[in-house]
């Protein structure tokens, strides 16, 4: 497997790679590896699971169906 070095990286860089890699619970290098892995190669499996989450936070657990009916009414009676 190949190497990779990376120079001229500001301390702010190095610390936001290193909290991330913290929140994500890996090796800030193992994070550097997915942070390369996911821009250069993508993952259409990642963009399925957020948007599982997404769909699972915008559920409602209101019933319209009264509200759709007395718009319906309204806009044509009888």
């Amino acid at each position: 497997m190949a190497r990779l070095t990376v120079r001229r990286v500001t301390d702010q860089v190095v610390r936001e790679l290193k909290l991330r890699a913290v929140r994500n619970g890996r090796s800030a290098e193992a994070e550097h590896r997915e942070i390369l892995r996911a821009a250069l190669l993508g993952d259409s499996q990642d963009f399925a699971v957020r948007a599982a989450k997404l769909r699972e936070r915008l559920v409602s657990t209101v019933d319209s169906t009264e509200v759709i009916r007395a718009d319906r009414d309204r806009d044509f009676p009888g």
